[in-house]
């Protein structure tokens, strides 16, 4: 058993081959206009690929339009999407909001409160909204995959039949991990800073190529993903394992190659978040503003790499961070109403020209100096093209037109904005591709293929952190274990359980929730006593207050002298604060295929591979290092 060394263990991406794909709307349905532009961009559509980008075959499909003659039809297209836009059209053309319900034509008074009309394609139409996005609460997953196809369908008929007649960007945001919208029976993969243990770009690459494919049989075409942020504090509440590494380096290659896998090999917009960095704070810019106080060398050093990263592999979408940076600006404004953040940094020293999308609109950390109107104006101000999830919808439409009226806004500064969103969907293919197929998305999500692919690559992150005693692998046994799955996580022990049982454990689960008391400890130590080996999970035990109860569970089971394997399903900081233990791993997220992937390492089917893509420092003692960046245990 030995320490293996940080390294790099990188191959590089193969380029995808480039085909051709067709779009699905009836062109007898649409008016002549709409006819033709389609017609223009299916010319030259966004490619398909059906090259590989790991061990595993993965379909792939490249949204690049290449050439001169495609680059003569989407300008035309743009200049003449634009001649005909009102005022009006183009504001809503940058803006992005969610809408509420499963299906296009069912009224939700939701929607009524938020946008005086009851139906997701009235919302679409009334404000011609030029993005959708999706989550769990708005009910757009509610009724299954196939079901959230005629959903954006359904949206994208609207937008083409109103006046508009320009498709839709519709996203979400699946990061994976921690962060994952479509659920089973789409493929689940462990997060970012799993894959920041694992050290492979290719790896990296192919998981987002997987999702981004799957996204787009539903008919997703933009994710809200890589994470960008560096995250080098422990205690951040909002990124943490959303981060694929404390390194800048090694974030900047996890965020190039999950870029060029949403986009060359899935067809699907990426966007790089949170700029200018998000990585440093103790405060969740949902509730409230972080300030971030790193010197401008330090933002140069550490939060700007990924995204310089992100930029240079032709990001398509770059989302801003509700965030104050002194140093970046002293105004006090968060970095998204900032424009020597927005346009000094991003645009002029990074060279970037592509969409910036502002985060949400509804979050308090941009919304605790101005109004919503004085918000919405502010972001484009300081260069955002689009703006997302806006609190109160008809405020900031009218509030951008005011500004216009008056001159604080030009129109022409509005047209640089919307000329980008409309270069991204001719791009992506939405404009030759708007819509899907519903009755094949059973046969592209979830596929055996996809999934040997996300096992093999999460075997490759699971990071054994102690084993002080060499329990591990477990020792062959002629008779089966009665083995003990508990801790925090209802379908977390359960899926671990089956894990573990798959190997001819007696298992039994007994799950003890995020703060155990006293009865649950004891029952748990109680029924580890009859047992031969106990493995726990805990997820936020590093917090010396929330924390506190998952430790003195912990401290319980091993005080019962049954060998314990504890195992980190969310932070791998949790190790430090459970002196006690003797054997622990860490998996970065609580989804089934890392838990498989522990059953597996456990019993020593696959070796660990994963090393630490952050320090652990000591409890209590930030400023001290406890287990360094690259560290990570083997056999």
């Amino acid at each position: 058993m030995t320490h293996q060394p940080s390294s790099s263990r990188v191959s590089a991406p193969r380029a995808p081959r480039r085909g051709r794909r067709g779009g699905l709307l009836a062109a007898a349905s649409l008016p002549l206009a709409l006819v033709l532009a389609v017609s223009l961009a299916s010319a030259v559509p966004a490619s398909a690929s059906t090259g590989t980008v790991s061990t595993a075959s993965v379909s792939t499909r490249s949204a690049s339009t290449g050439g001169s003659s495609s680059s003569g039809r989407e300008d035309l297209w743009v200049r003449s999407t634009m001649h005909r836009m009102t005022l009006e059209q183009k504001v809503g053309q940058m803006m992005t909001g969610y809408v509420y319900g499963s299906e296009a034509q069912t009224p939700d008074p939701r929607n009524t409160a938020l946008y005086g009309v009851a139906t997701p394609a009235e919302v679409v139409q009334t404000f011609g909204l030029g993005g959708v996005i999706h989550f769990a609460w708005t009910d757009s997953f509610s009724q299954g995959p196939e079901q959230l196809a005629r959903l954006d369908n359904g949206l994208q008929e609207a937008a083409l039949t109103s006046g508009r007649r320009v498709p839709l960007m519709i996203s979400t945001d699946q990061e994976q991990g921690v962060v994952t919208r479509l659920g089973p029976p789409a493929t689940a993969f462990p997060g970012n800073m799993a894959l920041g243990a694992g050290r492979s770009a290719q790896d990296a690459r192919t998981a987002a190529a997987i999702t981004g494919q799957e996204l787009r049989a539903v008919g997703i075409t933009q994710d809200f993903a890589p994470v960008a942020d560096v995250n080098v504090n422990p205690l951040n509440p909002v990124i943490g394992v959303r981060s694929f590494s404390s390194d800048p380096a090694l974030a900047s290659e996890m965020v190039a190659a999950q870029v060029k896998g949403y986009q060359e090999d899935a067809g699907v917009a990426a966007a790089a978040k949170h700029f200018p960095g998000h990585g440093d704070t103790a405060v969740d810019s949902h509730v409230g503003l972080p300030v971030i106080d790193h010197t401008r060398q330090e933002w140069e050093e550490v939060d700007a790499p990924p995204f310089r990263a992100a930029v240079e592999a032709g990001v398509d979408v770059v989302m801003t961070a509700h965030i104050v940076v002194p140093s970046l600006d002293p105004s006090g404004d968060p970095a998204t109403l900032s424009k020597p953040i927005m346009t000094g940094l991003l645009r002029e020293e990074l060279g970037y020209d592509g969409v910036i999308s502002t985060d949400s609109l509804e979050m308090e950390g941009v919304r605790t100096r101005y109004g919503d109107g004085e918000v919405a104006v502010r972001a484009v101000e300081a260069g955002a093209d689009v703006l997302l999830m806006p609190a109160q919808p008809r405020v900031a439409v009218d509030a951008l037109l005011d500004a216009v009226a008056s001159g604080r806004l030009t129109e022409d500064r509005l047209d640089e904005s919307v000329e980008r969103v409309l270069h991204l969907k001719w791009r992506r293919g939405v404009v030759a591709e708007p819509t899907v197929d519903p009755a094949a998305v059973a046969g592209a999500l979830g596929t055996p293929e996809h999934r040997a692919a996300a096992q093999e690559i999460t075997d490759r992150t699971t990071t054994v952190l102690r084993d002080d005693d060499g329990l591990l692998p477990l020792a062959a046994s002629d008779a089966p274990r009665d083995v003990l799955v508990t801790g925090w996580g209802v379908s977390t022990t359960a899926a671990l359980g089956e894990a573990m049982a798959s190997y001819g454990d007696r298992v039994a689960v007994r799950q003890t929730g995020t703060q155990p008391d006293d009865a649950a400890v004891a029952a748990a130590a109680g029924a580890a006593r009859g047992s031969d080996l106990v493995v726990v999970t805990t997820s936020g035990a590093w917090d010396p207050v929330a924390g506190a109860a998952q430790q003195r569970l912990v401290a319980a089971l091993v005080a019962t002298g049954v060998p314990v394997v504890h195992v980190a399903v969310r932070d791998p900081y949790d190790v430090a604060a459970l002196p006690d233990v003797t054997t622990s791993l860490a998996t970065y997220s609580s989804t089934p295929v890392a838990l498989t992937s522990v059953a597996r390492v456990v019993h020593g089917d696959v070796g660990p591979q994963g090393l630490l893509p952050v320090d652990v420092p000591v409890a209590g003692d930030p400023g001290s290092t406890l287990l360094p960046l690259g560290w990570g245990l083997t056999w």
